[in-house]
């Protein structure tokens, strides 16, 4: 029961601890590749893209399983995020559509302009 309403509060225990896990093997990368995979991942935190915790967890255990077959297959970082890494990881980001912070001002936003413009499309005159 206590659980219950923890994880109604600060959200799902497994998933911190997924979040945890997979931060742990980023952290065990080697140089250089530690370094560029932190940055990325940084980026993705503050790019405020996905926002389900599902989906995020999957990312980013998708995102450090790269890092490290790059590391055991000896790839360099520019053969993985290319000439321009923000493009990367807006590509990366982009194959997880959960949902995004964006999502609820979108919506908020069209429900603005229909209230606005009423519901026959003609706007509301004064």
């Amino acid at each position: 029961m206590a659980a219950k309403w923890i994880e109604t509060i600060v959200g799902s225990l497994e998933q911190k601890k997924q979040y945890k896990h997979h931060m742990a093997r980023m952290e065990a990368l080697p140089e250089p590749h530690h370094s560029a995979a932190k940055a990325l991942q940084r980026y993705f935190m503050y790019q405020g893209g996905v926002v389900d915790g599902d989906t995020l967890i999957t990312m980013l255990g998708d995102f450090v399983d790269l890092w490290e077959r790059a590391v055991a297959d000896g790839t360099p970082v520019r053969a993985i995020v290319g000439d321009d890494p923000v493009e990367f990881a807006e590509t990366f980001v982009q194959a997880y559509s959960g949902k995004q912070w964006i999502d609820k001002e979108r919506n908020r936003l069209r429900s603005a302009i229909d209230a606005a413009a009423g519901d026959n499309g003609e706007e509301k005159s004064a």
